[in-house]
Protein backbone atom coordinates (compact mmCIF):
# COMPACT_ATOMS: atom_id res chain seq x y z
CA UNK A 1 0.00 0.00 0.00
CA UNK A 2 1.29 3.43 -0.99
CA UNK A 3 -1.58 5.79 -0.32
CA UNK A 4 -4.85 6.20 1.56
CA UNK A 5 -7.93 8.19 0.52
CA UNK A 6 -10.81 8.84 2.90
CA UNK A 7 -14.30 9.89 1.80
CA UNK A 8 -16.45 11.18 4.65
CA UNK A 9 -18.57 14.06 5.96
CA UNK A 10 -16.02 15.46 8.40
CA UNK A 11 -12.54 15.16 6.82
CA UNK A 12 -11.08 17.42 9.49
CA UNK A 13 -11.84 14.78 12.12
CA UNK A 14 -9.76 12.17 10.31
CA UNK A 15 -7.04 14.67 9.40
CA UNK A 16 -6.64 15.72 13.03
CA UNK A 17 -6.07 12.13 14.09
CA UNK A 18 -3.62 10.98 11.41
CA UNK A 19 -1.54 14.11 10.84
CA UNK A 20 0.24 13.84 14.19
CA UNK A 21 3.16 11.84 15.60
CA UNK A 22 5.02 9.24 13.57
CA UNK A 23 2.05 8.72 11.25
CA UNK A 24 1.82 12.44 10.54
CA UNK A 25 5.55 12.59 9.82
CA UNK A 26 5.23 9.63 7.44
CA UNK A 27 2.61 11.58 5.49
CA UNK A 28 4.69 14.78 5.52
CA UNK A 29 7.81 12.91 4.39
CA UNK A 30 6.02 11.19 1.52
CA UNK A 31 6.38 7.65 2.86
CA UNK A 32 2.65 7.28 2.33
CA UNK A 33 0.15 9.43 0.46
CA UNK A 34 -2.96 10.63 2.31
CA UNK A 35 -5.99 12.56 1.09
CA UNK A 36 -9.43 13.23 2.53
CA UNK A 37 -12.57 14.24 0.66
CA UNK A 38 -15.88 15.73 1.83
CA UNK A 39 -18.76 13.76 0.33
CA UNK A 40 -20.91 16.90 0.41
CA UNK A 41 -18.72 18.38 -2.32
CA UNK A 42 -20.04 15.75 -4.71
CA UNK A 43 -23.75 16.39 -4.15
CA UNK A 44 -25.50 19.02 -6.31
CA UNK A 45 -27.27 20.50 -3.30
CA UNK A 46 -24.79 19.56 -0.55
CA UNK A 47 -27.11 16.84 0.77
CA UNK A 48 -25.70 13.33 0.80
CA UNK A 49 -28.60 11.50 2.47
CA UNK A 50 -32.32 10.87 2.08
CA UNK A 51 -35.18 9.08 3.80
CA UNK A 52 -35.05 5.26 3.73
CA UNK A 53 -37.35 3.38 1.38
CA UNK A 54 -39.95 1.47 3.36
CA UNK A 55 -40.01 4.09 6.11
CA UNK A 56 -38.26 4.23 9.43
CA UNK A 57 -36.18 6.64 11.46
CA UNK A 58 -32.89 8.15 10.34
CA UNK A 59 -31.45 9.15 7.00
CA UNK A 60 -29.45 7.00 4.57
CA UNK A 61 -26.35 8.09 2.64
CA UNK A 62 -27.08 7.97 -1.11
CA UNK A 63 -25.19 5.59 -3.39
CA UNK A 64 -25.18 8.06 -6.30
CA UNK A 65 -23.35 10.68 -4.23
CA UNK A 66 -20.67 8.19 -3.19
CA UNK A 67 -20.36 6.94 -6.78
CA UNK A 68 -19.95 10.48 -8.10
CA UNK A 69 -17.20 11.17 -5.56
CA UNK A 70 -15.27 8.07 -6.62
CA UNK A 71 -15.68 8.83 -10.31
CA UNK A 72 -14.50 12.44 -10.02
CA UNK A 73 -11.48 11.57 -7.89
CA UNK A 74 -10.30 8.48 -9.81
CA UNK A 75 -11.58 9.24 -13.30
CA UNK A 76 -13.14 5.82 -13.87
CA UNK A 77 -16.65 4.39 -13.36
CA UNK A 78 -17.32 3.94 -9.65
CA UNK A 79 -17.66 0.17 -9.96
CA UNK A 80 -14.15 -0.08 -11.41
CA UNK A 81 -12.32 1.61 -8.53
CA UNK A 82 -12.22 -1.58 -6.49
CA UNK A 83 -10.46 -3.39 -9.32
CA UNK A 84 -7.22 -1.63 -8.40
CA UNK A 85 -7.80 -0.38 -4.84
CA UNK A 86 -9.04 -1.88 -1.58
CA UNK A 87 -12.31 0.00 -0.99
CA UNK A 88 -13.33 -0.29 2.66
CA UNK A 89 -16.70 0.81 3.99
CA UNK A 90 -17.02 1.61 7.71
CA UNK A 91 -20.11 -0.26 8.80
CA UNK A 92 -21.26 -1.78 12.15
CA UNK A 93 -22.05 -5.07 10.45
CA UNK A 94 -18.62 -5.23 8.81
CA UNK A 95 -15.62 -7.38 9.64
CA UNK A 96 -14.08 -6.68 13.06
CA UNK A 97 -10.85 -4.73 12.64
CA UNK A 98 -7.95 -6.82 13.94
CA UNK A 99 -4.17 -6.64 13.73
CA UNK A 100 -4.22 -9.44 11.18
CA UNK A 101 -6.54 -7.42 8.96
CA UNK A 102 -4.35 -4.33 9.42
CA UNK A 103 -1.29 -6.25 8.22
CA UNK A 104 -3.29 -7.56 5.28
CA UNK A 105 -4.25 -3.99 4.34
CA UNK A 106 -0.70 -2.67 4.78
CA UNK A 107 0.71 -5.29 2.41
CA UNK A 108 -2.07 -4.93 -0.17
CA UNK A 109 -3.16 -2.39 -2.80
CA UNK A 110 -3.80 1.30 -2.18
CA UNK A 111 -6.64 1.98 0.24
CA UNK A 112 -9.89 3.90 -0.09
CA UNK A 113 -12.10 4.29 3.00
CA UNK A 114 -15.75 5.33 2.71
CA UNK A 115 -17.24 6.48 5.99
CA UNK A 116 -20.84 5.84 6.92
CA UNK A 117 -22.96 8.53 8.61
CA UNK A 118 -26.46 9.22 9.88
CA UNK A 119 -28.79 6.20 9.67
CA UNK A 120 -26.44 4.17 7.54
CA UNK A 121 -25.22 3.75 3.99
CA UNK A 122 -27.23 2.57 1.00
CA UNK A 123 -26.52 -1.17 0.76
CA UNK A 124 -25.43 -0.77 -2.86
CA UNK A 125 -22.31 1.11 -1.72
CA UNK A 126 -21.21 -2.11 -0.04
CA UNK A 127 -22.38 -4.58 -2.69
CA UNK A 128 -21.41 -2.60 -5.80
CA UNK A 129 -18.60 -0.21 -4.85
CA UNK A 130 -16.69 -1.62 -1.85
CA UNK A 131 -14.44 -4.63 -1.49
CA UNK A 132 -15.30 -5.10 2.18
CA UNK A 133 -16.67 -3.44 5.32
CA UNK A 134 -15.03 -3.03 8.73
CA UNK A 135 -16.14 -2.24 12.26
CA UNK A 136 -14.31 -1.38 15.48
CA UNK A 137 -16.67 -3.49 17.57
CA UNK A 138 -20.23 -4.21 18.58
CA UNK A 139 -21.32 -0.63 19.15
CA UNK A 140 -22.55 2.26 17.02
CA UNK A 141 -20.68 5.52 16.38
CA UNK A 142 -22.07 8.75 14.98
CA UNK A 143 -19.98 8.22 11.89
CA UNK A 144 -17.13 6.25 10.41
CA UNK A 145 -14.47 8.96 10.72
CA UNK A 146 -13.13 7.40 13.94
CA UNK A 147 -12.94 4.00 12.25
CA UNK A 148 -11.16 5.51 9.25
CA UNK A 149 -8.63 7.24 11.49
CA UNK A 150 -8.01 4.01 13.42
CA UNK A 151 -7.52 1.95 10.26
CA UNK A 152 -5.28 4.57 8.65
CA UNK A 153 -3.12 4.99 11.76
CA UNK A 154 -2.76 1.26 12.40
CA UNK A 155 -1.92 0.60 8.75
CA UNK A 156 0.55 3.44 8.19
CA UNK A 157 2.62 2.58 11.26
CA UNK A 158 3.18 -0.90 9.78
CA UNK A 159 4.82 0.48 6.65
CA UNK A 160 8.57 0.30 6.22
CA UNK A 161 10.36 3.46 7.30
CA UNK A 162 7.54 4.88 9.43
CA UNK A 163 8.86 3.90 12.86
CA UNK A 164 12.38 4.99 13.71
CA UNK A 165 13.12 1.51 15.04
CA UNK A 166 11.37 -1.31 13.20
CA UNK A 167 12.01 -3.55 16.23
CA UNK A 168 9.27 -1.55 17.98
CA UNK A 169 6.78 -3.69 16.04
CA UNK A 170 8.27 -6.90 17.44
CA UNK A 171 6.68 -8.11 20.65
CA UNK A 172 3.95 -5.47 20.80
CA UNK A 173 0.34 -6.50 21.35
CA UNK A 174 -1.06 -8.73 18.58
CA UNK A 175 2.30 -9.01 16.82
CA UNK A 176 2.05 -12.76 17.47
CA UNK A 177 -1.53 -13.54 16.54
CA UNK A 178 -4.02 -12.70 19.27
CA UNK A 179 -1.44 -12.44 22.06
CA UNK A 180 -1.18 -9.17 23.98
CA UNK A 181 2.15 -7.55 24.70
CA UNK A 182 3.77 -7.88 28.15
CA UNK A 183 3.80 -5.10 30.77
CA UNK A 184 6.42 -2.39 30.25
CA UNK A 185 8.32 -0.40 32.90
CA UNK A 186 10.88 2.41 32.96
CA UNK A 187 12.45 4.77 35.52
CA UNK A 188 12.06 5.25 38.40
CA UNK A 189 12.62 1.71 39.60
CA UNK A 190 10.58 2.50 42.72
CA UNK A 191 7.62 4.87 42.69
CA UNK A 192 5.40 5.48 45.72
CA UNK A 193 6.42 2.10 47.12
CA UNK A 194 5.68 0.26 43.87
CA UNK A 195 8.72 -1.54 42.46
CA UNK A 196 9.59 -2.66 38.97
CA UNK A 197 9.65 -6.49 38.78
CA UNK A 198 13.12 -7.58 39.81
CA UNK A 199 13.62 -9.84 36.82
CA UNK A 200 13.67 -6.79 34.53
CA UNK A 201 16.58 -5.35 36.51
CA UNK A 202 18.52 -8.63 36.60
CA UNK A 203 20.30 -8.36 33.26
CA UNK A 204 19.47 -12.02 32.60
CA UNK A 205 18.02 -11.82 29.09
CA UNK A 206 16.79 -15.41 29.02
CA UNK A 207 14.82 -14.93 32.24
CA UNK A 208 13.49 -11.56 31.03
CA UNK A 209 12.30 -13.12 27.78
CA UNK A 210 10.61 -15.99 29.63
CA UNK A 211 8.97 -13.53 32.05
CA UNK A 212 7.64 -11.39 29.20
CA UNK A 213 6.26 -14.41 27.36
CA UNK A 214 4.56 -15.65 30.53
CA UNK A 215 3.09 -12.24 31.33
CA UNK A 216 1.85 -11.84 27.77
CA UNK A 217 0.04 -15.19 27.95
CA UNK A 218 -1.46 -14.33 31.36
CA UNK A 219 -2.66 -10.96 30.07
CA UNK A 220 -4.23 -12.57 27.02
CA UNK A 221 -6.06 -15.19 29.11
CA UNK A 222 -7.28 -12.54 31.55
CA UNK A 223 -8.57 -10.38 28.70
CA UNK A 224 -10.41 -13.33 27.17
CA UNK A 225 -12.03 -14.03 30.54
CA UNK A 226 -13.01 -10.38 30.94
CA UNK A 227 -10.96 -9.73 34.05
CA UNK A 228 -7.89 -7.75 34.99
CA UNK A 229 -4.52 -9.37 34.39
CA UNK A 230 -2.95 -10.89 37.51
CA UNK A 231 -0.48 -8.88 39.54
CA UNK A 232 3.08 -8.83 38.28
CA UNK A 233 5.71 -10.56 40.38
CA UNK A 234 8.24 -8.29 42.06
Amino acid sequence: MNDIDVFCVFPEAVDAAVRVGVVGRAIENGIVGYRSFDLRDYSPDGRIDDMPYGGGAGMVVRVDVVARALEEVYGVPAREVRAKRRVVLTEPTGRRLTQGHVEEVASGPDLTIICGRYGGMDERVWTELATEAVSLGDFVLSGGEIVAAALADATIRRLQGVLGNAQSLVGESFSAGDVLGPPAYTRPAVWDGEEVPGVLLSGNHAEIRAWREREARDRTRARAAGRRSPGHPK
